[in-house]
């Protein structure tokens, strides 16, 4: 199985999210489980407020497991200023066909989030980019098709 890649911030706040689940969530559920069995008379109602906990209960379960399977292999990224090539853990700045400039963080696929400037380095782009030197004309093969992008600047 390939490493995760993660940066320090990504780690902790997957521990934290963990912990959470783990203790306070987990809490939460077992609680409304009661309450619900507890409820007077075991209705349609009850019914429904139980399956529900433990609908929430397998989904937090399940959660937990899918980041304790994360946390169990990651390598950690550090964020490079300095790089001469795009790399995990890299600032790049890319100018696309339509003259439109853009700035993301080449990271690992479990921080990826495109909205807050941070892009998978197995997404079309974030792969694209790796490998690549300030000034190069990039090939994107995206599922839309391919397109190009400019590097202007690293770090």
């Amino acid at each position: 199985m390939a490493p995760t890649y993660l940066t320090k911030e990504g780690y902790d706040k997957l521990k934290r999210e963990l912990e959470f689940l783990k203790t306070r969530k987990r809490q939460e559920i077992a609680d409304r489980m009661k309450e619900a069995l507890d409820g007077s008379p075991l209705g349609v109602d009850a019914d429904g407020e139980v399956e529900a906990a433990r609908n929430a209960s397998a989904f937090v379960e399940g959660r937990i497991q899918y980041l304790q399977g994360v946390l169990s292999d990651v390598e950690y990224v550090e964020d490079i200023a300095d790089a001469d090539v795009v790399q995990i853990g890299t600032r790049v700045t890319i100018k696309d066909s339509d003259g439109e400039v853009e700035s993301y963080v080449i990271v690992g696929k479990v921080e990826a989030d495109p909205l807050e400037g941070r892009i998978s380095n197995i997404s079309p782009l974030g792969s694209s980019l790796l490998g690549h030197s300030e000034g190069d004309e990039v090939d994107v093969l995206a599922p839309a098709g391919v397109y190009k992008v400019k590097l202007l600047k690293i770090g």
